[in-house]
């Protein structure tokens, strides 16, 4: 189907008409939706994996591991959670605002959402954010990516069958689409995907001031940093999965590895062993290794690996015809060349060896470029790293492990400046897409001219005296 822009602001309006009965504000109503939201996917889970299969080249495992439980999950800690996230917070109004005694802070949905989600992992990407903002009370339009159309269809027809237009609407198409959505008026936006998309959602959400979250992968792209005292086979092992998932279309996946020269051949030899393990030696033929998104990203791949060629130590190959193309380690490179200067965004990973004694003159180079989505560093100076991971700018990460951090329940996921803004996964999520309204009941008794005129002589000499008492 075709859209025109009267065909979006008719969905809008509906949209908004729909909110504006109120219904949306019932907290039983919303956990009622999330359990049709979760029992929906638990009922399609084969529908999406097989269309994970067709866009990404996904497994089952890898389709259920990275994009359906996760929902399934975040579901589950919403729903248990919701009624308490959202009760109204019941505050003492202070002294100095005597005689009101009570003051709430009420949670209130922002409106009509609108939802962009990208390619990469177009369930968890799509449906976890959906069910965030109808945790908050909001309505929601949902634009998906015309990158993955098997998905794109699943979900539209997800959607369409256990919600109604006026509620929840997924709207496919191309960036013309997605322009059109951003012409409208929404009172809020949740935007995942690039840097440079991000600008634009921006610029376009600034002309109506509409409120915005946004997750990207980041312009500099995630580091991993490996010191010398790292244990070095677990460090390879962890790695060498984390690149081989989704091929490494992955946002807070890791960009480039920065590995102490001490131990860099010990580390590689590691890294390749278990790529070899984990894929075999020419992991494009693995069925169950995932494929690019488009023939442009395999030409990127294709570019790289023919410009660094001399210095591929493991891949540099793939198979055009099932876009696949292998992990390839390139080693060494310098930290301030072009190839770790950007994300990648696909299984190609720089190697940039540092002498150990110089670690945090690494640390300052990378705090000095765009706030990476994701940090990753392996030690065992946990005092080290500690200090690291509380003083460098990043939108969350791990100490000796790798991606695990968003999966824990009860913690933000998170961008900050180039990747990102906002935050979200559970109360976090629950907050995303709620406004805080403070609201003071005032008393018609017993009321002080405190705050009133005469500021002068020596009434005001009392009211300083009394004002001072007060801040107290």
């Amino acid at each position: 189907m075709g859209y025109t822009e009267d065909d979006i602001r008719e969905i809008v309006q509906k949209q908004r008409n729909f909110f504006k009965t109120g219904k949306t504000l019932n907290v039983e109503y919303r956990i009622r939706q999330l359990k049709r939201l979760k029992a929906a996917l638990i009922a399609n889970e084969e529908a999406f994996e097989k269309a994970l299969h067709e866009d990404l080249g996904r497994s089952r495992i890898e389709a259920y591991l990275c994009d359906i439980g996760p929902v399934i999950v975040e579901i589950n800690e919403i729903i248990n959670g919701l009624k308490k996230w959202a009760k109204p917070e019941l505050h003492f109004s202070g002294f100095m605002c005597f005689p009101s005694v009570t003051t709430r802070v009420y949670k209130l949905p922002y409106g009509v959402s609108l939802i962009v989600s990208p390619f990469n992992f177009p369930v968890i990407l799509t449906l976890g954010v959906l069910a965030a903002s109808i945790s908050g009370g909001n309505t929601a339009v949902i634009k998906t990516s015309s990158k993955s159309p098997a998905c794109t269809k699943v979900l539209k027809a997800f959607i369409k069958k256990i919600f109604s237009e006026e509620y929840v609407t997924l709207i496919d198409g191309g960036h013309d689409v997605a322009d059109m959505c951003l012409e409208q008026r929404f009172d809020k936006i949740f935007y995942t995907g690039s840097p440079a998309i991000g600008r634009h959602v921006l610029s376009k959400a600034a002309q109506n001031l509409t409120p915005v979250a946004l997750e990207l992968g980041g312009e500099t792209g995630n580091w991993a940093v490996v010191r010398k005292d790292a244990n070095i086979k677990d460090t390879a092992r962890k790695i060498a999965f984390f690149k081989l998932l989704n091929a490494g279309q992955i946002c807070i996946n890791i960009n480039q590895i920065a590995v102490a020269e001490e131990i860099a051949d010990v580390f590689l030899k590691e890294l390749k062993a278990y790529f070899v393990k984990f894929a075999g030696e020419k992991p494009e033929d693995n069925p169950d290794y995932p494929k690019l998104i488009t023939e442009s990203v395999y030409d990127k791949c294709e570019r790289l690996a023919k410009e660094y060629k001399d210095r591929i130590y493991f891949g540099g190959t793939g198979n055009r015809e099932t876009r696949r193309f292998s992990p390839t380690v390139i080693f060494p490179v310098d930290k301030d060349e072009d190839i770790v200067q950007h994300e990648l965004f696909c299984p190609i990973l720089p190697v940039v060896p540092f002498k150990d004694s110089e670690v945090d003159s690494l640390m300052d180079v990378i705090a000095e470029r765009e706030h990476p989505l994701a940090m990753y560093l392996f030690t065992k100076d946990m005092k080290w790293a500690d200090r690291v991971m509380q003083t460098q700018q990043f939108g969350g990460g791990c100490i000796n492990e790798v991606v695990l951090h968003m999966m824990v329940k009860g913690v933000p996921f998170n961008g900050t400046g180039h990747s990102g803004m906002g935050a979200y996964h559970g109360e976090w999520g629950f907050r995303e897409f709620t406004h805080p309204q403070t609201v003071l009941k005032g008393s018609t008794h017993f009321n002080l001219p405190l705050r009133e005129y005469p500021y002068s002589g020596k009434t005001g000499k009392v009211k300083m005296k009394l004002l001072k008492l007060f801040e107290k």
